[in-house]
């Protein structure tokens, strides 16, 4: 198989001014209107662009060691009662499907004629995956990153240094993602005339969730026909994590016109909805702005953002991508919260199972997956088939989880 590129209909949901019904569009300052202009014209004049795609193509297929294999998990289902066919985009360069949209945006940067690419991270995935594609392309690169993050991901903000990268810890707010999104964004006002802001998620003021989700939308239709190669048909569900959504909709959006493939998207619990500690947005969240866009928002009786919460600080964030508020409200997509209990205790089972450590983020998507097997398997009166997408490995989150599972020490869990 060889790697997808950008699609003719890539981009076909939102409106001309990036709506999916009441969500997205653009609330940004009048400084960034005409590079998000200039942003969106490139990106669709990508789309139908030979030259563009055959050298996004390359880069994926020859660089980043796309297209991902689909692995039949046959240990994890005996395990567990269902059959579970894996998605490694963890097998991607730089470990995760952040590289997907990294490189096209990169590309799109050189298209533009900019020097200097800037980023947020919060696991430090994209960081990474921004921090390679610039020494691949020879930009300038600036990742801003939260200061929590930087301390319980301190190996990816090594490899970001290693690769180049200026990483700027942020001391503000939460010092989480969302405030390195909150820099980010200042710098971008502040440099626009020679500087493109890679948003790493489905999120932000248009053209980024369809352009995002676009340039990731191939983990999908690999899967999909991978799916096909292996069984000659389709899967009963597809599962990922959300925190903002690329990696779900990079996997959901070939599946939504297929009404009888369920589509399921697990948030981050944290310590339960309940609770108030988590990063639930469209389980714990409602309607309102945050960077750039309209979504479900973590926020307070005031319209104020509040704090979000999780283990996995890939998707400790208040917002997710607009798009999947909407695939939410028309309900071709369920979401539902995983505690950060449930997460590990997953991320435990993969490791003994299948020899596989999954980035936190991952097991998310995998904890998720095993609350809906027993529903699923009484709908359906048989076994099903889960394609759930192993969005990155976990080599970042060996000391979070050693510290969790106490065995840093040589005690074991």
């Amino acid at each position: 198989m060889s790697a997808p590129t950008l699609p003719a209909n890539a981009g076909s949901s939102p409106d001309s001014a990036g709506h999916y019904g009441r969500y997205g569009g653009r609330f940004v300052p009048e400084a960034l209107v005409a590079a998000l202009d200039e942003l969106d014209l490139a990106y669709r004049t990508a789309l139908t662009d030979e030259s563009f795609q055959a050298e996004f193509g390359t880069m994926l297929r020859e660089y980043a060691n796309i297209p991902s294999l689909l692995y039949r998990a046959e240990r994890l289902s005996a395990e567990v009662g269902a059959r579970i066919l894996l998605k490694r985009e963890d097998l991607n360069h730089t470990g995760a499907h952040k590289i997907r949209n990294v490189l096209g945006q990169a590309l799109l940067t050189k298209r533009m004629g900019k020097p200097r690419v800037i980023a947020e991270t919060g696991a430090g995935q994209h960081g990474v995956a921004t921090a390679t594609a610039a020494a691949y392309l020879d930009l300038e690169c600036v990742v801003y990153m939260g200061e929590v993050d930087t301390q319980r991901q301190a190996l990816n903000v090594a490899r970001m240094r290693m690769l180049g990268a200026t990483v700027v810890p942020v001391t503000s707010g939460s010092r989480t993602l969302k405030d390195a999104m909150n820099e980010a964004m200042r710098d971008w006002v502040a440099n626009v005339d020679r500087t493109h802001y890679i948003i790493g998620s489905t999120a932000g003021p248009h053209p980024f969730p369809a352009m995002v989700r676009d340039f990731v939308r191939g983990i999908g239709v690999e899967a999909r026909q991978q799916s096909l190669d292996l069984d000659g048909k389709l899967p009963d569900a597809v599962a990922a994590c959300v925190g903002g959504g690329s990696n779900a909709l990079g996997i959901f959006h070939a599946f939504v016109p297929d009404d009888d493939v369920r589509l399921y998207g697990f948030e981050a619990g944290g310590d339960g909805v309940e609770t108030g500690r988590h990063a639930a947005s469209i389980t714990g969240g409602s309607s309102g702005v945050l960077h750039g866009a309209r979504t479900y928002v973590l926020q307070d009786e005031d319209g104020q953002t509040r704090e979000s919460h999780s283990i996995s600080a890939g998707l400790d964030y208040p917002g997710v991508g607009p798009e999947h508020a909407w695939l939410h409200d028309i309900g071709r997509a369920r979401y539902a919260p995983v505690t950060d209990a449930e997460a590990m205790s997953a991320f435990q089972l993969l490791c003994r199972t299948e020899g596989i450590i999954p980035a936190i983020e991952s097991a998310h998507a995998l904890a998720g997956t095993l609350k809906i097997i027993p529903a699923l398997t009484a709908e359906l009166g048989r076994k099903p088939t889960i394609l759930v997408n192993l969005s990155g490995r976990g080599d970042k989150d060996v000391h979070t989880a050693g510290e969790y599972f106490g065995i840093l020490d040589g005690e074991q869990a």
